[in-house]
């Protein structure tokens, strides 16, 4: 049975996301890297995100403070080729966005010429500049509070956002203005349920959690996460459907053992000569040099 609304087959844009948040529908958004994870994940959820967490999660970086344009670039377009019909958003990576508004604008417009339908950018008021720098030229900006990666070395590591009530209502003047600077939606990571609801009801715009609490418009997951795909420590906010790792982890050394006994490649597995080669071939021998 299919668990695909009817509704889902359209193509996602925009403003099908600002009328699904009046109508309450809720967003589902996870991570594509390659036309692997496009291909399973975009007739099934509403937003793809080239996520800058490519970094952590496929190539081996601690953090994603390493990741370039250039890497971001390579993964876009890998999943701009397979993707149909969900949003299509990329990760602004460090420093991208840092420097200056022609800089922001080059970088995000390349993203778009590379088959992104918008970009998104972490942080709050000090970035509504190069927010609205980014709209004036029709570039679309998801922004991102609560928790940002890039500034996990401010933070002192992976933590919680938003628990004093100074915090909880600078961010949810942050998510004001980036609303007002012309945000679409609002990724909202790692703060309190409370405050995560408090915001979405306040906001005219979707916003989509990741350990933000239910009350989100939407749940972003990375993909690796939601299929188990990630080995060791999972954060409190990851649900797994699959536990893919320890399934890859036993069809992998099936397949070798099969190898090394010679039971594969068995007939079905190899081509076959037409028969009147074979006895052409059974009667060669080697000519030697000449």
């Amino acid at each position: 049975m299919s668990h695909i609304p009817s509704s889902i087959s359209e193509r996602v844009t925009i403003p099908i996301l600002g009328r699904w948040k009046k109508e309450g529908r809720r967003l589902a958004m996870t991570t594509a890297y390659d036309a692997v994870s496009a291909r399973i994940a975009d007739p099934l959820v509403d937003i793809l995100l080239v996520g800058d967490s490519v970094g952590n999660v496929c190539l081996g970086l601690e953090n994603t403070l390493p990741v370039s344009m250039a890497m971001m670039s390579h993964h876009l377009e890998a999943v701009a080729r397979t993707r149909h019909r969900a949003l299509l958003v990329a990760d602004m990576p460090f420093l991208s966005f840092h420097l200056s508004a022609e800089d922001t604008i080059r970088n995000a417009g390349g993203f778009l010429q590379r088959g992104a339908d918008a970009v998104k950018l972490e942080g709050g008021a000090k970035r509504v500049q190069m927010i609205r720098a980014l709209v004036d030229c029709e570039i679309p900006v998801m922004g991102h509070l609560g928790f940002t990666p890039q500034s996990v070395t401010v933070m002192g590591g992976y933590k919680v956002q938003g628990r004093t009530a100074a915090d909880a209502l600078r961010l949810l003047e942050d998510a004001y203005s980036l609303q007002e600077a012309g945000c679409f939606a609002l990724v909202l990571e790692g703060i309190p349920a409370e405050l995560a609801a408090r915001a979405t009801e306040t906001l005219a715009i979707p916003t989509i959690g990741i350990g933000a609490g239910p009350s989100c418009s939407g749940q972003v997951l990375v993909f690796h996460d939601v299929l188990g795909l990630t080995k060791g420590h999972r954060p409190k906010f990851v649900r797994a459907y699959a536990e893919g790792f320890g399934i890859l982890q036993d069809a992998l050394p099936r397949w070798a053992a099969d190898v090394r006994d010679g039971s594969f490649p068995g007939a079905d597995e190899s081509y076959q000569l037409p028969h009147d080669c074979g006895e052409a071939i059974a009667r060669w021998t080697p000519s030697g040099p000449k």
